[in-house]
């Protein structure tokens, strides 16, 4: 950025007066070891009650920090914005009525039952190794374009294809027979998957960026809200109601097709994060023709270089915003807290989804298809997740020091519970164990985006999490080929679940070396302060000089205490 653009960051500051921490905070809290009570840990209370809590949402987890630069660029006209609070506020109790709606899917629980219910009557190995693992590969085909596109269009059309694609899989659920039209069926759950990232960044475009923390929690409730409305409802329907699966999927369907109505209806945003930033490139243009004016002043020469144009069109590369921050992702990679929580969330977040696409087969498997309850463990798992999120506010630790050691045990607790539910035969115990692994990784998802997006611009914070989550997906798809699909091992179930726990136990271990080399270097670093400081105050300590001097005469013949 141009020293012109970092002032004009700061005057955006002073003028819109946000409470953001600067770049360089996270490197000052590595320096000075400094986390308790801080402004970014109160910061974070504010962001966290909207942290991501349901089954496959991991592009919306991210609650990104906003700089006063951007504030200023993405708003459309503050001023206009303060006159009518009404346009935006319906925009957004629009946005976060359809988050709701579009999140209601009481079959989407009970998909595998009835994918292995005489109804369908496919085989466990064929809904395990051959239609399931289509998710992942669809999924990390689909997550580029769909997060490209997503800015491109404008979030809307984006909305649009999600919504068409929700249908189309409850289509095929309902009237598809065939294992080709099943994986179609997973093909377009990626798609669905993918596209997610669409509503989480669409609350830019609706409002000043002064106001996303406050609406960015409504949205995220919305949503999380609906997850559990969905789950209740589709139990409530199978236990009370006594319904077939084939009528639960036509209830679904109905639902996801109002969803596809409402997002017709949203409102077609103006700007977004990278390619439409009209107002911020003339703002740009503005900056350069005033710097050339006063350069002009500085020195009046009138000899231009003959390469000139191609430095223009050099510089005008370099200036587009995607550019720079792939060149600013250099930076990002040195910072130890951002490296650290950057590859728990590929790793972790790699067994985490594993263990949700393949976990209702196992529960399958463990209950028989006697008694399912799917439905209520869902809404269990996502209030749980929920309640852990909001804690992970109040925890207040000195993260530079101990977050290899919280990530280190709560994977190992996770490892445990992975045993659990591959070697148990009670589905209960496998149904509990499932929700605390789901409490447990979503209490983390809110202190890793904090640490993440406490010291990024919005822009390089999407651009990290972006490619996080992209890093993830192909990671996913790795492990799905070698284990899960038919032409790899094509391991049962159990067997998944084994690798699964095998793969959480090296990632403890590698978690704990790591936390044991940074809380050692931090106690030699301090013991070495101490050491200094009472070096530095020994002489004090033994020498009198000090206090006699007072009494002694000055030139003038007066003491120095009078």
């Amino acid at each position: 950025m141009s020293q012109c653009g970092k002032e004009r960051s700061r005057k955006s500051y002073s003028t819109l007066q946000i409470g953001r921490e600067p770049a360089g905070t996270m490197a000052a809290d590595d320096t000075a070891g400094s986390g308790d009570g801080s402004e970014g840990e109160k910061e974070m209370d504010v962001k966290v009650a909207a942290a991501e809590d349901t089954g496959r949402h991991e592009d919306e987890d991210a609650e990104m920090a906003v700089s006063a630069h951007e504030a200023q660029s993405l708003s459309e006209d503050p001023a206009v914005e303060a006159r009518n609070p009404k346009k935006w506020e319906w925009a957004v109790i629009f946005l976060c009525f359809y988050g709701f709606m579009s999140s209601i899917k009481p079959g989407e629980p009970f998909i595998t039952p009835y994918l292995l219910s005489p109804e369908k009557n496919f085989t466990r190995e064929q809904v395990t190794n051959e239609i399931t693992p289509v998710l992942t590969y669809s999924y990390m085909a689909v997550l580029v374009p769909a997060f490209l596109l997503t800015d491109f269009l404008r979030y809307k059309p984006v909305l649009i294809i999600q919504g068409i694609s929700q249908v189309v899989i409850w289509l095929i659920l309902f009237l598809g027979d065939t294992l080709l039209q099943m994986q179609f069926m997973e093909f377009f759950y990626g798609i669905t998957m993918a596209c997610r990232v669409a509503y989480s960044s669409y609350i830019f475009s609706l409002v000043n960026p002064v106001l996303y923390q406050r609406v960015a929690g409504y949205s995220r409730s919305s949503v999380l809200l609906g997850v559990f409305t969905s789950s209740v409802l589709g139990q409530l329907c199978m236990s009370v109601g006594n319904i077939t699966y084939y009528t639960l999927n036509a209830i679904s369907l109905g639902f996801v097709s109002f969803g596809l109505l409402l997002s017709l209806c949203l409102p077609w945003p103006k700007r977004s994060l990278f390619f439409n930033r009209t107002k911020n490139q003339e703002q740009r243009e503005l900056t350069a023709v005033a710097v050339k004016s006063e350069l002009d002043l500085i020195n009046p020469k009138g000899e231009v270089p003959s390469s000139a144009a191609s430095r223009n069109s050099a510089s005008r590369w370099k200036d587009s915003v995607f550019v720079q921050m792939l060149l600013e992702m250099r930076n990002v990679v040195k910072k130890p807290n951002l490296r650290l929580w950057s590859l728990w969330w590929v790793f972790n977040s790699t067994g985490y989804y594993l263990v949700l696409f393949y976990v209702h087969i196992l529960w399958s498997k463990v209950s028989d298809n006697k008694k399912v309850y799917n439905g209520g463990v869902e809404a269990a798992s996502t209030l749980l997740s929920a309640m852990t999120a909001f804690m992970a506010g109040y925890v207040k630790i000195r993260w530079n020091v101990w977050s290899e050691l919280v990530i280190g045990v709560i994977t190992a607790v996770q490892a445990a519970l992975l045993l659990l539910m591959g070697t148990t035969g009670n589905i209960w115990v496998c149904y509990i164990a499932y929700v605390l692994f789901r409490g447990f990784y979503q209490f983390l998802v809110p202190i890793a985006t904090f640490q993440i997006a406490s010291s990024l611009t919005k822009e390089l914070c999407a651009l990290v999490f972006g490619i996080n989550t992209f890093l993830g997906t192909i990671l996913k798809s790795i492990i799905s080929l070698i284990f899960s699909d038919k032409r790899g091992l094509a391991l049962d179930v159990h067997s998944q679940f084994l690798v699964y726990f095998i793969y959480f136990v090296i990632l403890t271990v590698v978690y704990l070396v790591c936390a044991a080399v940074v809380i050692i270097r931090h106690y030699r670093n301090q013991a070495g302060a101490r050491g200094g400081a009472n070096d530095q105050a020994t002489p004090i300590e033994l020498s009198p000089v000090a206090v006699n001097s007072e009494a002694e005469p000055l030139s003038n013949g007066k003491s120095a205490k009078s």
